[in-house]
């Protein structure tokens, strides 16, 4: 099995490069020079590329060409893999051409017009006033680095954005800090100002022989970082980019045979910098990401709490089980001696029911099935990401390895579902290996289907397309399947697990609990520490998915994903024990909800920042936002919840292992 599982790990690494062939290159230095000099190892043509737009208060986004922007020729799109279709990224080339260290002033890109009264010019200028309304931001693409829009933030601290806005809508008085670009945002309220101007400051860092060896020229660069300024310029019938009049689209249509001219223009300005080096180039766009700039002493304080809380869990349950074995040992011992018999006490009675089956074990044992794959998914993907793998400069990667490796997971899914369901003396195996293969991947993709289509009806580009919808279903079908089924056929060759007592054939009657002690209160206790673990980072990674921020803190996340691990453990292992203690020896099920309950605390805090940092207020966008929390939501709660079954598993099996049972 350790074998099988080794070999499907390699098939993905080499999956994973190969689906990436158009961003994994891009990782290693380009070599640019001036025109005219160009070889093998230095070009001068700089590609920019334009990706999607999107916006804080619209979940749905756009691709480039449906704001009506220039048009280009989207047959040289560059190649996407897996994780960006699925993310939505739909990269295409810009019509905006640069070539190394050759400055622009005022170049036209195109101009388009719309006339009043044409139903096809009103459909689109009405999109470009919606874009700006909503806030819509461009995203665009200069050797693998996000063209960055640089301001300065309240607490005088400067901000690079990766994207930039289309333009700004000036309701009145109040929302002119929204159109900030220039001075001539004062002269009409609500109107909408197009940025169809940009200027990009280009800065590269100069060739040094030492460094580039045969590739070294003495007019070559390489590119460290792209900056932009959007203006709004009103341009005449002579462009000029210094003109002080901001474009101005009305809020009311076009009168009828009224034309509209929109001229886009752009200017790029080159600045060498030697003291950047271009394996730093990343580190002024994630330094300046808000919210990162947080002490690190109250995060590693948190943790350090609780890994103390933790460890003191662990000290005094443990002693308190050694007690508890030393007397129940000191017992059988004094019978066999032919002493007087002492009265069993505390988890000891209820040796002989502790292992009885549960109720619906089949659906726990597909559960567990599922959580073990997850687990895995995160623990391996995580692994790639702190090696470096997963930058962020290898757009879709982390998505693409983490469903490539949920699929390939399935024999371990298989495997695991199908040993604890014959522990539990089940026989229907076949109805175990489908529900195992189907009902959480069943789960994950109608959410996702039913979110699909609606981006289908909004013709946005999240929208996955048909084909890749049939790669999906044939890679669920095709490999995740038929893994599950080899996982499960070798599961169900093992022998059962061998329990450490015998089980009673009449139940033992459960007494009257205490509050402490009844399944809901314990439930609800149980996950309220392991979520204090995730919810620092758990802020960061929604501000990620939700507000176009750029996560990179792998390495700390790894950490909190090890001591959430640990934290699920000790939590529910202790409240295992107390419940045992009184007597009730249903902890099947109340292990896996008790560590599963944190996911419920994950609900409650995606409400919180949704209502409390998000913008969104259409009910299209809601659904939507709720849609993807479920999803995550649920994958959560099978992960934590095995990984609290698993931990109160080996716990019982272990102490009922070195206690003496007549």
């Amino acid at each position: 099995m350790a074998r099988i599982i080794l070999l499907w790990l390699l098939f993905v690494v080499c999956l994973i490069h190969h689906s990436s062939t158009f961003y994994l290159p891009g990782l290693a230095p380009v070599n640019y020079c001036k025109v005219g000099e160009t070889s093998e190892t230095c070009k001068s043509e700089i590609k920019l590329y334009v990706n999607r737009l999107n916006t804080e208060k619209y979940v749905i986004p756009y691709e480039y060409h449906h704001f009506d922007f220039c048009p280009s020729d989207e047959t040289q799109s560059p190649v996407e893999n897996l994780g960006q279709v699925v993310f939505g990224e739909r990269i295409r080339p810009s019509p905006y051409k640069l070539e190394f260290m050759k400055n622009v002033n005022c170049d036209v890109v195109c101009k388009r017009s719309y006339q009043g009264g044409n139903k096809e010019s009103e459909k689109k200028l009405e999109f470009l006033r919606k874009g700006m309304a909503f806030k819509y931001q461009h995203h665009w693409i200069v050797d693998n680095m996000p063209v960055t829009w640089c301001y300065q933030l309240e607490d005088e601290r400067q901000y690079c954005s990766t994207g930039f806005p289309m333009g700004c809508f000036l309701r009145d008085s109040r929302s002119q800090q929204d159109c900030t670009v220039n001075d001539a945002y004062n002269k009409r309220e609500n109107s909408y100002y197009l940025y169809n101007h940009v200027d990009l400051t280009i800065t590269y860092h100069s060739g040094v022989k030492e460094e580039w060896g045969s590739a070294f020229k003495e007019n070559g660069g390489r590119i460290i970082s792209v900056k932009v300024v959007p203006r709004s310029i009103k341009h005449g019938t002579v462009v000029n980019c210094d003109h002080k009049e901001a474009l101005d689209i009305p809020h009311s249509p076009l009168s009828v045979g009224k034309i509209l001219d929109i001229t886009y223009t752009y200017s790029v300005t080159y600045i060498e910098n030697s003291t950047i080096k271009w394996s730093s180039r990343w580190d002024y766009i994630l330094e300046s990401m808000p919210h990162t700039n947080i002490q690190w002493f109250s995060i590693l304080n948190s943790l350090i709490i609780v890994l103390f809380l933790s460890g003191m869990v662990a000290m005094i349950l443990l002693r308190t089980l050694h007690k508890d074995i030393a007397r129940y040992n000191q017992a059988s011992f004094q019978i066999e001696s032919g002493e007087d018999a002492h009265e069993e006490f505390g988890w000891k009675l209820v040796h002989g029911d502790v292992f009885r089956p549960p109720r619906k074990g089949m659906l726990l044992s597909v559960l567990l099935g599922s959580g073990v794959q997850v687990f895995y998914m995160t623990l391996v993907t995580l692994a790639f990401a702190c090696l470096g793998f997963l930058s962020p400069a290898n757009r879709g990667a982390l998505m693409t390895c983490a469903m490539v490796l949920y699929v390939c997971l399935g024999a371990t899914a298989g495997y695991v579902s199908a040993r604890i369901y014959k522990s539990f003396g089940g026989e229907k195996w076949k109805s175990n290996v489908v529900l195992t293969s189907m009902l959480s991947p069943g789960i994950v993709f109608s959410l996702f289907f039913i979110m699909n289509l609606i981006f289908w009806a909004n013709e946005s580009s999240a929208a996955v397309p048909f084909s890749t919808l049939i790669a999906l279903l044939a890679l669920w079908f095709g490999v995740s399947l038929p893994l599950t089924f080899i996982g499960a056929y070798l599961g169900f060759r093992k022998r059962s697990l061998e329990h450490p007592v015998r089980t009673n054939q009449i139940p033992r009657q459960i007494p009257e609990q205490s509050f402490y002690t009844q399944p809901i209160p314990g439930v609800i206790m149980g996950g309220v520490l392991p979520f204090g673990c995730i919810f620092i980072q758990l802020f960061f990674i929604l501000n990620s998915l939700w507000s176009s921020q750029v996560y990179y803190m792998f390495g700390f996340l790894f950490l909190v994903f090890v001591i959430l691990v640990i934290t699920c453990s000790e939590t529910t292992i202790l409240l295992c024990y107390f419940h045992l203690c009184a007597e009730d020896y249903h902890w099947w099920w109340r292990s896996f909800l008790t560590s599963g309950f944190t996911a419920f605390y994950l609900l409650i805090y995606c409400i919180h920042f949704f209502m409390t940092k998000l913008e969104i207020e259409d009910a299209t966008s809601t659904f939507l936002y709720f849609g993807y929390t479920c999803i995550m939501v649920y994958l959560f709660f099978v992960l934590t919840g095995s990984i609290g079954f698993f931990a109160c598993f080996w716990f019982v099996r272990k102490i009922y292992s070195v206690v003496k049972v007549d």
